[in-house]
């Protein structure tokens, strides 16, 4: 009999909260994955996301020791669409190659935090989907604060996405992220208990 999987994707807009959420569900127990994590590993030198992106956009993007500098990449990527594309076009077809393989040797409840979940169109690759959301000025606080941005380049990379409110029509579920730690980590925990029953219960 097959091992029992269900896979939810997890997504909703930068600064809303959803590193944060997926590591709640990891401590309640399920397997979790995270893209952009798995994007950070593919960027290291030596790795085919590296030789890519280099390949694409040349060594100016580069440090003195040969490692990306994200910095300098995500200035020119957000400040122009179509250098975007070329980014994710570059990359996008070997993390997901690594987000699939990894999924084919998890069991029970799996968390996949996917940013660009409808974006890409990539819904029919879950079992269901969670929309974490937080209101605009949120997410420009949270983006400044952690990313060390100004206001204009925050706003640019919100841009960037989907809109919230399609993220969250598109959903099954969306957990509202706008008030405290323990607040988002009382919701996740409700919903995973949740997943649980009804991953228990497939054949």
């Amino acid at each position: 009999m097959k091992p029992k999987r269900l896979v939810v994707g997890l997504t909703g807009g930068i600064g809303s909260g959803k590193s944060t959420a997926l590591a709640a569900f990891e401590r309640l127990g399920a397997a979790t994955i995270s893209l952009d994590q798995l994007a950070k590993e593919q960027a290291k030198p030596g790795r085919d996301g590296y030789k890519a992106i280099v390949r694409k956009f040349g060594k100016g993007i580069l440090n003195n020791d040969g490692t990306i500098d994200r910095a300098v990449l995500g200035k020119l990527v957000f400040s122009n669409p179509a250098k975007r594309r070329e980014l994710e076009k570059a990359t996008h077809p070997t993390i997901l190659k690594e987000m699939k393989d990894l999924i084919g040797k998890m069991n029970g409840v799996v968390i996949v935090d996917v940013p660009l979940l409808f974006e890409k169109n990539l819904q029919k690759s879950f079992d269901a989907c969670i929309c974490i959301s937080a209101m605009p000025r949120t997410q420009l606080t949270r983006i400044m604060r952690r990313d060390g941005l100004n206001e204009k380049d925050a706003k640019l990379r919100i841009k960037a996405q989907l809109s919230m409110a399609e993220k969250m029509k598109r959903s099954d579920v969306t957990i509202s992220n706008d008030s405290d730690l323990k607040s988002l980590n009382d919701k996740v925990q409700s919903y995973y208990a949740g997943l649980d029953l009804i991953c228990r219960g497939t054949n």
